[in-house]
């Protein structure tokens, strides 16, 4: 029994109540929550695919807590490589060619296993974090070259890069910009590859790609080559939806990026390390980066951090240039922090000897397959779709019209709330009557198994009560 499990009701109660009192939570109805219309859910532990609440609920966690927990929960060995690091140096900073051991060793693994033509590596804590040093860097590399004017960065309708300005930016999902005066102008926008709604009638997904890419050229002739000085993509979309990519796009894609002199920025945070059942996604599509941003699994959420992957083709001009204008000025208190990279080395080792890449193609097929005997003749299912252990449902309330519920319904949070009575952590997505998972990369047949029972039952109940 641990610790936890022991303190009683009253505690918890009171706990409960400071939260309220004291924590802003990100994404959360403040004004409910301030005044207990909703509860905290306080986590006290985890163990493999599962957490556990202060009620002592043991809750599958079907979406890896955000993405991110991809070695499960309860690690000890990454836990005990944490504590040695802190143990011998806990901190020191990497300004002016400071470096720690773990840092050194994460860097050259990282460029070794990277995916395109990478250099090398600057950290920071979040992906947020990340696509902002990327948008500086696409900037600092076009000014280094003698384009200023190269720097508008293109980015897609529900693209998903972080929420801080400039990533925040770059998302594509209007919530994240409400009230915020966001997205700043710098950032433009294009179309969303999604087959199942941005399809025309008859039309196949190859056309489809190959239209999306004519309208990213039309783009960019519009904008001025010249002002255009990259292009962000998630291999997958995630919190847009988890749509991967209709055939042929990111060759048609990068066709137009080649011809523009545009740099590709492959945004990996959730890609990265295996989810898709290969070790980076851009693997998965045949994409070739300038620039790739890595977080989430990078460390499975143990402690923050984040990279930028910069590619030969950015370093070389940057250096070049360093003669004439001198050190590098970008730089966080906390970037290389040596206990994020020792976490992140452990992580990765994980990944290495339990081939959890692997494993995500193997049980992620099984996975795929099951979903699709479930729920492609389920009559409020119109999509299913994913790849590896990454996958999403979505709800219409005509299949064969591709009629969407009415939103006031909230169908996709019903069967999210659904699915929590059942046991089951899976998300409702935005934009959309959309239930995601992406559930840790160690989950085994049995597991899937069990999630799809709890997932299944839970579309049952609220297709019932539709």
């Amino acid at each position: 029994m641990t610790a936890a499990t022991q303190r009683s009701n009253d505690y918890w109660t009171k706990l409960e109540q400071v939260d309220q009192a004291s924590v802003l939570h990100p994404f959360t109805q403040l004004k409910d929550f301030a005044e207990g219309r909703q509860r905290p859910r306080i986590v006290t532990g985890g163990r493999g695919v599962f957490i556990r609440d202060q009620d002592g609920r043991e809750l599958l966690d079907g979406f890896a807590g955000l993405y991110c927990v991809n070695i499960g929960y309860g690690r000890q060995d990454v836990a005990e490589a944490i504590a040695r690091q802190a143990q011998e140096l806990a901190y020191y900073h990497s300004y002016a060619g400071t470096s720690s051991e773990p840092l050194i060793r994460l860097s050259e693994r990282l460029v070794a296993m990277a995916p395109g033509k990478m250099s090398k590596v600057f950290y920071g804590l979040s992906g947020s974090d990340a696509n902002e040093t990327q948008a500086k860097l696409v900037w600092y590399y076009n000014n280094l070259r003698g384009q200023p004017a190269k720097k508008k960065i293109i980015a897609r309708e529900r693209g998903y890069h972080g929420c801080s300005v400039i990533s925040g930016s770059m998302t594509g999902l209007d919530f994240y910009h409400a009230h915020m005066d966001l997205p700043v102008s710098a950032i433009k926008r294009t179309g969303v590859p999604h087959h199942y709604w941005g399809g025309k009638p008859g039309e196949s997904e190859a056309a489809f790609a190959q239209r999306r890419a004519e309208e990213l050229d039309a783009l960019i002739q519009a904008e001025g080559p010249e002002t255009v000085g990259a292009f962000i993509g998630e291999p997958v979309l995630g919190t847009g939806g988890i749509i991967p990519p209709p055939e042929g796009y990111w060759a048609a894609i990068q066709q137009v990026l080649r011809k523009h002199d545009v740099l590709l920025i492959a945004d990996e945070v959730v890609t990265g390390f295996g989810r898709t059942g290969k070790l980076f996604g851009s693997l998965a599509y045949g994409m070739e980066p300038d620039l790739i941003t890595v977080a989430k699994g990078l460390t499975s959420a143990y402690v923050p951090l984040s990279a930028c992957l910069v590619g030969e083709r950015v370093f070389e001009v940057m250096a070049e240039a360093a003669p004439r204008i001198g050190a590098f000025s970008h730089g966080y208190t906390y970037s290389g922090h040596p206990l994020g990279a020792a976490a992140a080395n452990a992580v990765l080792d994980i990944v290495e000897q339990e081939d959890l890449p692997g494993n995500a193609a193997r049980v992620g097929g099984y996975f795929q397959e099951r979903l699709h005997a479930l729920f492609d003749d389920h009559p409020i299912v119109g999509e299913v779709r994913g790849v590896g252990l990454m996958a999403a449902l979505e709800f219409v309330a005509d299949k064969g019209a591709k009629q969407r519920f009415d939103a006031a319904l909230k169908v996709g949070a019903r069967v999210s709330a659904a699915a929590l009575q059942e046991g089951l952590i899976a998300r409702a997505m935005p934009h959309g009557d959309i239930l995601g998972f992406s559930p840790p990369l160690v989950i085994t047949r049995a597991e899937v198994d069990d999630l799809l029972g709890r997932a299944k039952r839970a579309v049952d109940k609220v297709a019932g009560e539709l």
